[in-house]
């Protein structure tokens, strides 16, 4: 038979006539009308598709574990609309799009002006019937109320989303179509963030999926000081989709997967549980917190208000996000500033495309980043790539506070230079010690040691030491790498005589044999207290001459061999 009724289609025709009768008795003619369109949309061959209820497939392309679900009509649920979310709104759309997207173009609106009607409920529910879902898309006073919000009193915003939808749109049909979710789910982040990449709320949560902190981190996105993911308009969108798809596991049921998304699956759950075990979203919706019982009446508005947007006199307004990008693996830091100077995309533009990146900053250190950038000013940038990383380099990053290489340190260590000073060097030769390099030049140790990165007084033998001195001196200390240590010595009015320096040694701690000392070690004694005993010896000579390579590996009563120095 071709045309086919139901008890549910003849109840739900009755019942609208019911409902609309008082409101529409001054007006016969459009009655008459908007049941005849009613009547002609029944009568066309719309059989209700019925599948069993599966748990989702693992198959990423297939979407046949989805129900189709007629439009559910309840006349019994009314609701006004919060006004945080109205508030919310304007503040997420006009602060982000006004500001920053619609600056050049001018928006020419349709030639006709649009005129406020006042649409039967059959025609609403007409509309909602004829659009291909998976969701149940349930029609009452509450989901009106929201349409009329979209439609009538904010359309501006709605004209401006649908605006920057044309740019965000086909990122989030490729990844929900790659990870096997319905396309409806496309406009969740119309309700979440207005679709502002950058929208933050008073609880935490960030950018165009709202994700929270530790839910951001669960679903391995980076967020850190330079970067955050959930601004990410790619990353942030599969990781939602992983999200929502956990969500449909636990409850099976989209509108309480959506209301979970928002509020989170602890108040969903507590909201069953008090409501009896009713998992139908409209039986507990005046058991969820107050700001997610709109959530799904919005998604659904938002997704008719798109769909119908003609009809309702609305159109997108321009966007100034380029028609085509590209993107590219950065693998050296990078400032916004460098990239805009050689490209003609500025600093600001670069913003919007990669929202991501808090401080105009790629922290490419360890691994590449990437950056979206136009088609166009792609081949600039890949051709000035080496002048854009080195322009400014030491202005947009301060190298001196980048850790060393332990390797390089005595070379790449950075120190405060004294004022009024003249920077020598001298090199260090066998036998000398920090103590005795430092009275030479009349400097305190300490200063040594900092201008050199000196740990624990150990120097090398031909290591080049930096030495702050008086500028009129200058030459006369240079002179000091030509000396022998007699003469440095004697620069300090003491003449060096090594034998007589080591008989002041203890007998009972040191003995002879021909030119070397055999000294035991004491207590509290360590190679630098040893050294300091034998003039001209410093602990690196006992060390390499004993052939010790741990300082610490002193036991009291072992012999060291010495040599003596001149």
């Amino acid at each position: 038979m071709k045309f086919k009724y139901s008890l549910y289609s003849l109840a739900l025709i009755a019942s609208m006539a019911c409902s609309t009768s008082k409101t529409l008795v001054d007006n016969s003619s459009a009655v008459v009308d908007a049941s005849e369109v009613f009547a002609q949309e029944s009568e066309v061959e719309n059989p209700i598709i019925e599948e069993e209820d599966m748990t989702p497939a693992v198959e990423k392309d297939s979407l046949a574990f989805l129900k189709i679900n007629p439009v559910d009509v309840r006349w019994d649920l009314n609701d006004s609309i919060q006004p945080e979310f109205k508030s919310n709104l304007d503040k997420l759309v006009n602060a982000w799009y006004a500001e920053n997207s619609v600056k050049t173009s001018v928006y020419e609106g349709p030639e006709t002006k649009y005129i406020k009607e006042k649409l039967a409920d059959s025609v609403y529910i007409k509309r909602l019937q004829s659009i291909p879902s998976m969701f149940d898309l349930s029609y009452n006073k509450i989901v009106r109320n929201y349409i009329e919000l979209y439609t009538q009193r904010r359309r501006k915003q709605v004209e401006l989303m649908m605006g920057m939808s044309e740019y965000y749109f086909p990122i989030f049909e490729e990844i929900l179509d790659r990870e096997g979710l319905p396309q409806e789910l496309k406009y969740l982040p119309i309700i979440e963030s207005a679709l502002n990449p950058k929208a933050l709320s008073r609880a935490g949560a960030s950018g165009l999926w709202q994700f929270m902190y530790s839910t951001g981190r669960q679903y391995k996105l980076e967020v850190n000081s330079f970067v955050d993911d959930r601004r990410d308009p790619i990353k942030s969108s599969y990781a939602a989709a992983k999200f929502l798809k956990d969500l449909y596991k636990m409850y099976g049921n989209w509108p309480l997967v959506i209301a979970a998304y928002n509020c989170g699956p602890g108040n969903v759950n507590k909201a069953i549980r008090r409501s009896g075990g009713k998992k139908n979203y409209w039986d507990i919706y005046y058991r969820l917190p107050k700001e997610t019982r709109g959530y799904v009446p919005a998604f659904i508005a938002a997704l008719y208000s798109f769909n119908f947007h003609e009809e309702h006199g609305l159109y997108p307004r321009p966007n100034q996000f380029p028609e085509v990008c590209d993107t590219l693996m950065i693998k050296e830091q990078l400032h916004f500033d460098q990239i805009a100077q050689f490209t003609k995309v500025s600093t600001q533009k670069l913003r919007e495309l990669n929202p991501q990146y808090r401080a105009d900053i790629i922290p490419a250190f360890n691994k590449p980043y990437s950056l979206k950038i136009p088609f166009e000013s792609a081949l600039a940038f890949i051709d000035n790539q080496d002048s854009i990383t080195s322009y400014k380099k030491e202005y947009y990053f301060n190298l001196k506070d980048k850790l060393a290489n332990p390797r390089d340190r005595y070379q790449k260590f950075a120190h405060a230079s004294p004022k009024g000073k003249a920077k020598i060097y001298y090199k260090v030769k066998s036998g000398d010690a920090v103590g005795l390099i430092a009275s030479w030049f009349h400097i305190r140790t300490s200063d040594l040691r900092y201008w050199n990165n000196i740990r624990r007084n150990m120097i090398r033998v031909g290591q080049n030491l930096a030495v702050y001195v008086p500028k009129s001196k200058a030459s006369y200390y240079k002179s000091f790498n030509s000396m022998s240590k007699s003469q440095k010595q004697a620069t300090l009015g003491k003449n060096y005589v090594a034998s007589k320096k080591v008989n002041n040694v203890g007998k009972s701690t040191s003995n002879w044999s021909g030119k070397y000392v055999y000294y035991t070690v004491r207590k509290n004694d360590n190679f630098w207290t040893i050294a300091k005993k034998f003039p001209g010896v410093s602990n690196y000579d006992i060390m390499k001459m004993n052939n010790i390579t741990n300082s610490r590996s002193l036991r009291v009563g072992q012999k060291l061999k010495i040599r003596q120095k001149s």
